[in-house]
């Protein structure tokens, strides 16, 4: 590492280390120059918390019982499978697909699939980089709209599914062809 960039990577360690504690410090003197009652919006907040956490429960319950039998069933084996040619032509690694499918699905899943991504091939291997590039550029596109879209009461959410898997497909997309190009 050249000598300036190691003078930029204390800064930034050190910013990072400071960031979540200067920003806590912000709100409250923030809050204490408005004169708001610190603590007691803060309980205020954690009931209303509390309350959607418990109404959204149902909608985790029935995503987790969805995504479990779509795994079990074998359903994501055969998805594999079925995209194995296409992958293949194109130079992705077939090791990648289960993942970029249960990526829209479940943040656990998704998780605990790259885990073994690494465990298999290692954390800095082209598969283990394409992986942790598609986890962070991606997100949980059915969680967010069978949890935070349920407990609002929001039933009509085709445009919102409709945007959220392309915006998945590019970032998984782009994630492989930026790994494949820099680390390829």
């Amino acid at each position: 590492m050249r000598k300036g960039g190691s003078r930029v990577y204390a800064w930034v360690t050190a910013l990072s280390a400071w960031i979540i504690p200067a920003l806590l410090a912000a709100i409250l003197a923030a809050a204490l120059v408005r004169r708001v009652p610190v603590y007691e919006a803060f309980v205020e907040g954690a009931k209303d918390g509390f309350g959607t956490a418990v109404a959204i429960i149902p909608h985790v319950v029935a995503m987790m019982v969805a995504i479990s039998v779509f795994r079990a069933s074998g359903a994501l084996d055969l998805l594999v499978a079925l995209c194995r040619p296409l992958t293949d032509a194109l130079r992705v690694p077939g090791e990648i697909l289960p993942l970029a499918f249960l990526r829209p699905l479940t943040g656990s899943g998704a998780l605990s699939y790259m885990v073994d991504l690494f465990q298999t091939h290692g954390p800095d291997s082209l598969i283990g980089r394409m992986a942790s590039t598609i986890q962070g550029s991606t997100d949980t596109t059915f969680y967010v709209l069978a949890v935070y879209f349920g407990a609002v009461g929001v039933t009509r959410a085709r445009y919102a599914l409709t945007v959220g898997l392309l915006a998945d497909l590019a970032g998984i997309a782009a994630a492989i062809w930026i790994t494949n190009r820099v680390f390829g």
